[in-house]
């Protein structure tokens, strides 16, 4: 899964949570009920010192091996700091967790009556970022986006008591596209970590090979596998967008915000003209209240 690259504050849970404000989409905005954004905050906080962990980009110290119980001799071991945060998990549900984000999450699982497999999930995406670099199909691809993306809408689902096998499958279809459009936009910073998720079908159909994603502009070939995997997001996007007319009120206002961060995201990769290598195409306040405006109006 791909992350900010930056190293991680000594505070491990402000550090965390800061995180939100460079997220594509809106993770818990002003206009949500406090209760909702204190929940959404702890899930968030869990996601994203997953991630950390599966990249790397845990703060220098060791002080979350620390609260996890991992010695300074596996601190930079991902998979043992993975074993032992799953481990940290279920406590959660049965116990007392040490890391101060998974207290935090705490109250959440049991005022919302969340089950641990969209967390284990992640556990799992990450993981298999230790152990696979390459995706060969696209269908192995949405696999992986099952672990990584998906647990993350259902969460916020569940957050919310919303949850219909109709929304949760309306909601997988987002949660992969901005999955896929993250993936776009760090073709780069995934490659410097030794993963390419773009599929290996793919980048043959194009003519691509990985020496192409190591240099400083795209060329054609590069830009045209981009904007292919760039329209499947946004297709995933489209198929998914009913989601938020099948809700109301705020709620309704955050789902459509997620959707149009995607939108908005594949709308600045396409003028960036599919040139992703030289930093990752953002989309302007502008751009993203547009669409907005468009997922609202469901004409999108």
């Amino acid at each position: 899964m791909t992350g900010t690259g930056t190293a991680r504050p000594l505070d491990p849970e402000r550090g965390t949570l800061d995180k939100a404000v460079g997220e594509n989409f809106p993770v818990a905005p002003f206009f949500l009920p406090r209760a909702w954004r204190t929940d959404l905050m702890a899930v968030y906080g869990f996601a994203r010192l997953v991630d950390d962990i599966g990249d790397g980009d845990l703060a220098p110290g060791g002080a979350d091996a620390r609260l996890l119980g991992v010695g300074p001799e596996a601190a930079e071991d991902r998979l043992v700091l993975l074993d032992a945060f799953e481990a940290d998990l279920r406590r959660v549900f049965d116990a007392t967790p040490r890391h101060p984000l998974l207290r935090r999450l705490q109250p959440t699982v049991r005022r919302c009556s969340l089950t641990p497999e969209p967390f284990l999930g992640l556990i799992a995406a990450n993981r298999q970022d230790q152990l696979v670099g390459r995706y060969e199909t696209y269908d192995d691809l949405l696999a992986y986006c099952e672990l990584s993306a998906n647990p993350v809408g259902r969460l916020v689902l569940a957050v919310t008591d919303t949850s219909t096998p109709e929304r949760i499958r309306r909601s997988d279809m987002i949660c992969t596209a901005l999955q896929i459009v993250e993936h776009l936009q760090d073709v780069a910073e995934d490659l410097a970590r030794d993963r390419v998720y773009l599929p290996a079908a793919d980048m043959k159909r194009f003519h691509v090979q990985e020496a192409d994603l190591a240099t400083e502009s795209a060329g054609a070939s590069v830009r045209a596998l981009i904007a292919y995997e760039a329209q499947r997001a946004r297709d995933l996007l489209n198929e998914g967008a009913p989601l938020v007319g099948s809700v109301h009120g705020r709620l309704k206002l955050l789902l459509a915000g997620f959707v149009a961060g995607g939108r908005a995201a594949v709308h600045a990769i396409a003028a960036a003209e599919y040139d992703v290598l030289p930093g990752p195409p953002k989309p302007g306040k502008v751009r993203l209240l547009r669409e907005v405006g468009v997922t609202l109006r469901g004409e999108g």
